[in-house]
């Protein structure tokens, strides 16, 4: 099925489910590459639909996605938004995320950040890999976490971290 085909459906399947909690709004529909975005505008339900950080936008989305899926659809990669929130937490994120990363640097040690989820991770480790730091993530589920490490330590198997030593050559080499 069309790509504009999956965009319409993805639409009026949120406003139907919005309207089932007595919320009549137009839901806004666009695509980017092969993710369709639906914006929901600023209501007096906000807080109720974005959810404790994010987690009740993130159900949306999964149920639209699976709603997709269930009906054949190809294109079932759906990100929901409410009044511009994942915008401007994902500019408030970059922001903490760079004292963070000046700590990490005049510190010399990696730093373990709080569980975050997908999303919030994903953008630490963009902003990080523009300011020159290395991350990963280590965890499973809601106890995944990113460890900050600047540039001379390394990840052994476990995820854990160890120091780089620079190396020095031997007597042989000299």
């Amino acid at each position: 099925m069309k790509m504009e085909d999956a965009i319409l459906y993805a639409k009026k399947y949120l406003e139907d489910l919005l309207s089932f909690f007595g919320l009549n709004t137009d839901v806004y529909a666009t695509n980017d590459e092969d993710v369709i975005e639906l914006n929901i505008p600023s209501t007096h339900l906000n807080g109720f639909l974005i959810g404790q950080r994010g987690d009740t936008m993130r159900s949306l989305q999964f149920i639209v996605s699976n709603a997709l899926k269930n009906n054949n659809y190809e294109f079932t990669r759906v990100n929901v938004d409410v009044a511009d929130y994942k915008k401007q937490r994902a500019e408030r994120l970059a922001e903490v995320a760079q004292e963070w990363f000046a700590a990490v640097k005049k510190s010399g040690k990696p730093m373990d950040l709080q569980p975050m989820n997908a999303a919030d991770r994903r953008i630490v480790h963009k902003v990080a890999a523009e300011s020159g730091l290395s991350t990963g993530s280590v965890g499973e589920g809601r106890d995944r976490h990113i460890v900050l490490k600047p540039t001379d330590f390394a990840t052994d198997e476990a995820g854990g971290t160890e120091e780089v030593a620079e190396e020095t050559p031997t007597s042989e080499e000299k």
